[in-house]
């Protein structure tokens, strides 16, 4: 890798276009979604008089809308272009987080997510795409933007939840609507508006499916799958495992959260430029093995340190993963960030629904994070395979690979 492509980690945020970084707000804030609940289940389980497997759905019903609405993602995008795109998913979180806000049952709060969900699957997959073709720096930097703004949003998501949960298990809700309805109106008075039709690269319904046709897509996007429904284990089960009140649950995760944003951003550059990417996502999932295996066995102080350092392994899976996805067939990104996400997003959705169903079956609360382990195993095994196929042919793009070696 020639010094030519090196690339100093607070360069990344000089000079971005405007669009970049109103669509990294909303990132953020969309990012913010997924561990909003987690310290208000044990308050909505309360509240609504509602079971573990019944709470759990809060995050299955999301991701599972999501998982099927990336596919039809990079079709919508392409026939009315991305900005509408964006603004449509915007608009379906906001009426859906204000109706949460309202709610008056469990069901009615399961399938206003699902709402959500597909609000965000219409954002998330345009919004990578939306970062990658603006931003300067290459894909490289977009990708650290995008990671960034994921980290953000993952770690503030919990302790705003916790914050305005310690009020009402409806606070949260409120809150995030109204930030969500700020990124709608910076997004559809700044970003740029559509082009032609006839300048969009065609995209037809099922194109995510073929990408996947790509076998070392296909690989990456299984273990990411695996992998993904370990992150939601320790997501939406911990809390029940703890049971500890909203502000505790949601310092933990915020503590979980920077963890996240540092190794996504610092680490996971670092680790792909010493061991190439596939090798450094090989040794972070198997150290999130060993993680989910502690908690499988520890009391709750060891679940509390397990939980936060997990963060890090998270963080250098996530940007390892994404990035790997992006570079790895020829398919257009949205094509392939739609097919990746699809894989990635159903791990997360099948994890969410049947974790509780886990800890009956083997009676142990500590059950699923075994099985995460499992899986954490399952994910460098396929890796393994693409590591002999290719070589780790795919290394991380070299402006990728030295973000964050100086800074």
């Amino acid at each position: 890798m020639s010094a030519g492509h090196d690339v100093r980690f607070l360069d990344v945020f000089k000079g971005q276009p405007k669009a970049v970084w109103i669509t990294a707000f909303a990132a953020v804030i969309a990012f913010m979604g997924i561990g909003l609940v987690d310290p208000i289940l044990l308050s909505i389980a309360e509240a609504l008089r509602a079971g573990p497997e019944q709470v759990t759905l809060l995050f299955s019903s999301y991701l599972g809308v999501q998982v099927v609405a990336m596919l039809i993602t990079g079709a919508f995008s392409a026939r009315f272009g991305p900005k509408r795109t964006v603004v449509t998913g915007l608009v379906l979180i906001v009426v859906a987080t204000v109706l949460c806000a309202l709610a008056g049952s469990i069901g009615e709060l399961v399938a206003l997510r699902a709402v959500w969900g597909l609000g965000n699957a219409f954002f998330i997959a345009t919004a990578l795409s939306v970062i990658v073709g603006a931003a300067s720096g290459g894909q490289g930097a977009a990708i650290m933007l995008y990671e960034a703004a994921l980290g953000i949003g993952l770690s503030t998501g919990p302790l705003l939840g916790a914050l305005l949960g310690n009020i009402s298990w409806r606070g949260p809700f409120a809150g995030t609507a109204v930030l969500m309805a700020i990124a709608l109106i910076l997004s559809a008075g700044f970003l740029p508006k559509d082009g032609p039709r006839s300048e969009r690269a065609k995209v037809r319904l099922l194109d995510p499916i073929r990408a996947l046709g790509h076998g070392g897509l296909l690989r990456t996007a299984l273990g990411s799958a695996f992998y993904t429904a370990a992150f939601f284990i320790v997501l939406a089960w911990s809390p029940f495992v703890l049971e500890f009140g909203a502000i505790a649950v949601g310092l933990v995760f915020f503590g979980w959260g920077l963890c996240v944003a540092f190794a996504g951003v610092f680490l996971a550059p670092r680790l792909a430029a010493r061991f190439g990417e596939v090798g450094g996502t090989i040794i972070a999932v198997l150290s999130f093995a060993v993680l989910l295996g502690a908690m499988a066995v520890g009391s709750k102080p060891v679940v509390v340190v397990a939980v936060i350092l997990s963060g890090l392994a998270s963080g250098l899976l996530n940007t390892l993963f994404t990035g790997s996805a992006m570079s790895i067939s020829d398919a257009p990104r949205p094509v392939a960030s739609a097919g990746y996400n699809f894989l990635r997003w159903l791990g997360g959705a099948v994890a969410a629904t049947v974790v509780g169903h886990i800890a009956t079956l083997f009676g142990s609360n500590h059950a699923p994070f075994a099985v995460g382990a499992v899986l954490c195993v399952i994910a460098a095994g396929l890796l393994s395979l693409e590591l002999r196929s290719k070589g780790d042919a795919h290394q991380v793009p070299a402006e990728a690979a030295l973000v964050g070696e100086e800074f």
